[in-house]
């Protein structure tokens, strides 16, 4: 371990209270501002109204205003969603998490692992208990992931080549691992007691909200530019916000008509203006992302609406992992469950049970057995068989096939096997594939590697 590593160790037959010793070697944990100056705007505060900072002016084409537009017709109605760039504190944490899982899977595919991170200035912790065979150099898998975030120097908050790590793990309970273990995989009992929700729509390609759609394409696309120096100026950290005016069709679908509202915050450079933040945004992250007909001369921007976004990643907010579910489903579409996905091994059916329920309902709509759906799965610790199976198609049901809303729930049960390891054998969950769920969504997704985003034929 580097002089800035301080690994704790954990032993859980020791006196309560005594979780080891720190290293002595690691600097002080002190952020590198000691004024006492009160937090800089960031990602998940951008829009602090007790700011004193000028506000941007706006370029020719660009709406800026806070009224709501009026004109809103009385059958349609507004919905957001919002998303953030794999560089915002919190998706950082979780992109280390699931680095870390990866990495025990690469080594050691029945690795246990519930690992969480948190990361403030010039510090990253991981905490959390694995269980595995390999034998993981966490430090560099932490450095290694922070370093392609883009934090690269002091001066951001976090430098991977300096930074404080601080690895604090010990193996998973014995209680937790006799009621998983089982001589098949398929037997296999549930890790945790879990509720989860999957959700799909016909409203994208992909069978997902557009509004989080287009959210989550537009924090993709504000990294690519930052990555590929299309925007010298934009730095790591980045938020954005889109809210859609839907209105309802004959079948009682929910319709995308319109983009009412984008909210775009990226971090900066000191020396760019408010101008070209704004025009630059509109110009190289907005258009390539959101189709032409969605935009009107309606449509309100709000392009780094605080001002000023030099001060982001940790330095400004600390960051931990799961604390961005919504971004990472659905967007506030359906429901979400009680767990978080990333950090966790396939035998945590918070994460294993979440794409199953996903894979159902995207089987369900594209199948044309309903328009929308949200599917439900409980499952209880150290039991194979899910406690409950539901499916709510919110009125759209089409009665393919004579199935009712009712008996939609049986449908699901008789074509897929819920069984927490049939889940993990029939989607290849022992792969190490999770560090890229990390960043822009668990669903919705192309690659090869999602497995639960291929439509089964039922």
């Amino acid at each position: 371990p580097s002089p800035y590593t301080t690994t704790i160790n954990l032993n859980m037959s020791s006196t309560a209270g005594s979780v080891g010793t720190a290293s002595d070697t690691a600097p002080p944990l002190t952020p590198t501002n000691t004024s006492g100056d009160a937090a800089p705007p960031s990602a998940d505060d951008t829009n602090n109204p007790s700011s004193t900072t000028q506000q941007p002016s706006t370029p020719t084409g660009i709406t800026a205003t806070s009224t709501e537009d009026t004109n809103t017709p009385a059958d349609s109605f507004l919905f957001a969603s919002e998303s953030v760039t794999e560089s915002h504190p919190d998706k950082l944490c979780d992109t280390i998490s699931d680095a870390i899982v990866d990495a025990c899977l690469t080594l050691d595919p029945s690795s246990r692992v519930a690992c969480e991170t948190v990361c403030k200035t010039g510090v990253v912790i991981i905490f959390g208990e694995i269980t595995t065979s390999a034998s993981i150099n966490y430090e560099q898998v932490i450095r290694d992931a922070v370093r392609d975030a883009g934090y690269d120097d002091p001066a951001k908050g976090l430098d991977y080549k300096t930074c404080n790590v601080i690895v604090a793990l010990e193996e998973q309970s014995p209680d937790i691992a006799q009621s998983v273990d089982s001589t098949k995989v398929e037997d296999m009992g549930a890790g945790d007691s879990s509720v989860v929700f999957g959700y799909a729509c016909e409203e994208t390609p992909e069978f997902m909200p557009m509004s989080h759609s287009l959210a989550t394409k537009l924090s993709a696309r504000l990294a690519a530019v930052r990555k590929d120096g299309t925007l010298d100026w934009i730095r790591p950290d980045g938020k954005t916000q889109v809210t859609m005016e839907y209105v309802m069709n004959n079948d009682g679908v929910p319709t995308p008509k319109r983009v009412h509202s984008i909210i775009i915050s990226a971090q900066h450079a000191e020396e760019v203006s408010n101008d070209k933040i704004s025009a630059d945004l509109l110009e190289h992250v907005v258009k390539p992302v959101v189709p032409e007909k969605y935009l009107d001369d309606k449509t309100i921007y709000h392009m780094n609406p605080s001002g000023r976004f030099v001060i982001g990643g940790p330095h400004s907010d600390a960051g931990l992992t799961g604390r961005k579910p919504i971004v990472d489903s659905y967007g506030g579409w359906g429901s979400y469950g009680g767990g978080t996905l990333s950090g966790k091994d396939a035998t945590k059916v918070d994460r294993s049970g979440a794409y199953a329920a996903r894979w159902i309902a995207k089987s369900l709509v594209a199948a044309g057995y309903c328009h929308r759906c949200c599917v439900q799965l409980s499952y209880a610790i150290g039991l194979a068989q899910p406690i409950s199976v539901h499916v709510d198609t919110y009125g759209t049901c089409t009665n393919k096939n004579g199935q009712t809303e009712q008996s939609l729930a049986k449908l699901v049960e008789t074509k897929f096997d819920l069984r927490p390891g049939c889940i993990v054998k029939e989607l290849d969950l022992r792969r190490p594939i999770m560090r890229k769920t990390a960043a822009y969504g668990h669903f919705g997704r192309e690659e090869e590697e999602f497995k639960w985003e291929k439509v089964k034929d039922i």
